[in-house]
């Protein structure tokens, strides 16, 4: 063995790291295989003398070579010791040589979609965040969770519900939610239209995968959820953007739309426009059903925050006046905790058994305990106190931060006190790169105003959620604000 091969190896063996020691030596040896620095039957130095070498326990070394050898890396003989196995590969052109490695993953050796510069996730760091509505994980007391997680627990394991299980959720969850769905939002459904999902991305996704092939065209707002977008263009489809008003969605040019294009799915969030906040008008969801029974496509119906509308009684999802043509995604992120990840979709039997096919494909199935944690938690009504709770927290909050934002920044904003859900939708006077800029230098975190851009030329503005801030929060976000506009 050359001197030059332990010498290498020592500089590589560090006690420091977290890895053990005798798993650095299994990999070093299999790396230098690999790269053919260590040829096929290349005898190794014994145990002891590689041991006073690397300055390590001889039992350290025994344990590393027992290991390779059980995984064929190298072989040992009676006579003459330890070897790299016969019946690797021979080296040189064989394998091409690269540099060690010792820390980390080497750089692929192979194509993949690289993800955009820009993440879809609010960036990193400690400043203070600002959601695009997402509820206050702190009001939703943590014993009641840990109580209704212990009953799922002993729920499923006394009837064996810990196994694999129906990729469309456990029944107790979809049963309990399309009873919610029925009595609170008007909708014809039973069990056999629910399918349990991994939140309301989740669910967006698995509708797309079902619905979509590459070159299929699919209308969305020129402001619109950009994870939607980006999970539509990721599956090939072309997206045509529309314009909207006051009033939601411009279906005159939806319909100019589907006259020029085989649309397959038009995605639309009508209770609370995602990010502008305004509501989809009767008459407008009314000629878009109409549409999309003329000309075959699916309402893709994003319902993330129907359970809160501070002014009247909310509107009722398309999807419970029009459910043949609607694929209705909702979530429980809103109600309980977006950590737990629980979302739904519900849609005709045969669409839900094609999204199952689909969470086989991709997950196997969901997570039946925490999906039979939000059963219980709906079953003893907890869910609905908590939510009725927090509503009137977010209530007040939502005036609180209105009449923040009028204090602070005055004309140099404009905005609508939005009737329902959790976030507002602003438009600045000043150059918005330029806020953006400042404020993101003074500490705030938040998804820029280009996120919600399906098209360059939309109207450009900020979606800031106000409910999972207290005064104090809001008061140090709004601050910022008012400081960057200035």
């Amino acid at each position: 063995m050359a001197r030059t091969w332990q010498v290498s190896l020592s500089e590589r063996i560090d006690a420091t790291r977290p890895a053990p020691l005798y798993m650095q030596i299994i990999q070093a040896v299999i790396h230098d295989i690999e790269n053919g620095r260590l040829a096929s039957g290349t005898y190794l130095p014994s145990s002891r003398a590689l041991a006073e070498m690397l300055g390590v326990n001889r039992k350290t070394v025994v344990l590393a070579y027992e290991d390779l050898i059980a995984q064929g890396w190298l072989d040992s003989t009676a006579t003459r010791g330890t070897l790299v196995s016969v019946t690797l590969p021979e080296s040189g052109g064989a394998r091409r040589k690269v540099a060690a490695r010792p820390h980390g993953i080497a750089t692929p050796g192979y194509g993949f979609t690289a993800p955009p510069d820009r993440p879809l996730a609010l960036p990193g760091g400690t400043g203070l965040k600002l959601d695009e509505g997402a509820p206050d994980g702190r009001l939703f007391p943590p014993e009641l969770l840990a109580r209704a997680y212990r009953a799922a627990t002993h729920r499923a394991s006394r009837a064996n519900g810990l196994q694999y299980r129906d990729p469309r959720g456990v029944p107790e969850l979809r049963d309990a939610i399309a009873g919610m769905l029925k009595t609170q939002r008007g909708m014809p459904v039973g069990m056999e239209n629910i399918c349990i999902t991994r939140g309301s991305q989740n669910g967006i996704f698995l509708a797309a995968m079902t619905l979509l092939r590459p070159g299929d065209a699919v209308i969305m707002e020129e402001l619109t959820y950009e994870p939607a977008l980006a999970a539509f263009q990721a599956l090939g489809a072309r997206i045509i953007p529309v314009g909207l008003d006051e009033d939601g969605m411009d279906l005159d040019a939806v319909e100019a739309a589907c006259r020029q294009h085989k649309v397959k799915a038009v995605f639309v969030t009508p209770h609370h426009q995602f990010p502008t906040t305004v509501a989809l008008r009767p008459d407008r969801r009314l000629r878009l059903v109409e549409l999309a029974r003329q000309h075959g496509f699916a309402l893709i119906e994003d319902d993330y925050d129907h359970e809160f509308h501070f002014q009247s009684q909310p509107l009722l999802p398309i999807a419970a006046y029009a459910p043949a043509q609607v694929i209705h995604v909702g979530s429980l992120s809103k109600l309980l905790l977006p950590t737990l990840r629980i979302g739904y979709v519900a849609a005709p039997a045969p669409v839900v058994d094609a999204l199952a096919h689909m969470v086989s494909l991709s997950d196997g199935m969901g997570n039946g305990v925490t999906e039979t944690t939000a059963a219980i938690l709906i079953e003893n009504g907890e869910l609905r106190r908590h939510a009725r709770k927090a509503r009137q927290v977010y209530a007040g909050r939502r005036e609180s931060f209105a009449a923040e934002l009028r204090r602070v920044l005055g004309d140099r904003v404009d905005f609508r006190i939005p009737d329902g859900g959790l976030a507002f939708w602003l438009r600045f006077a000043g150059d918005l790169d330029g806020i953006e800029e400042r404020a993101r230098a003074a500490g705030l975190r938040f998804a820029g105003s280009r996120s919600f851009m399906a098209r360059p030329d939309a109207p450009r503005g900020l979606r800031v959620g106000f409910a999972s801030l207290n005064e104090a929060e809001a008061q140090t976000a709004i601050a910022i604000l008012g400081r960057a506009t200035v």
